[in-house]
């Protein structure tokens, strides 16, 4: 399976930075990935003002082999307000118990924005990690009536 994710150059490795969000406490160290390039620019575009797409990025592929263990979770095995702006702790629970039990090294998660796609959470500690492989990087430009709105 290929993953994608849009970043600025700096951040375009495999490494996680521990800082939270959605499914990760601060000092978790995660990385997140999108299903498709569609999905990672979506993602971008909802936590990043207009201002904040203006600049470098760059599109990293990443390759999860068939070997890598996958815990997936449907949308059916979330509460219903799961989604909502202030209720990370419900995604962030969930993926700490992933985290402390090892129980797989990516954790495959309904998206916020289009709840029918997946985001990929890479668990970098986990013995699986080795085998993922960042394919390329390449420079990403955010289309410019992206910017404008």
């Amino acid at each position: 399976m290929i993953v994608y994710r849009i970043t600025t150059p700096k951040y375009a490795q495999l490494r996680a930075s521990g800082r939270s969000a959605r499914w990760n406490k601060n000092g978790d160290f995660v990385i997140y990935f999108a299903g498709n390039i569609s999905l990672a620019c979506l993602e971008n575009v909802v936590h990043r003002d207009s201002e904040g797409l203006i600049g470098n990025f760059s599109l990293m592929r990443v390759q999860i082999p068939k070997k890598v263990s996958v815990k997936k979770i449907q949308i059916e095995d979330l509460p219903e307000n799961w989604s909502d702006k202030f209720n990370y702790e419900i995604c962030q629970e969930i993926s700490i118990n992933w985290l402390n039990n090892h129980e797989s090294c990516v954790l495959c998660v309904p998206s916020v924005i289009v709840p029918l796609e997946y985001n990929y959470l890479i668990n970098p500690q986990h013995a699986d990690f080795r085998f993922i492989k960042l394919l390329s990087v390449e420079k990403f430009t955010f289309d410019n009536r992206l910017k404008n709105t």
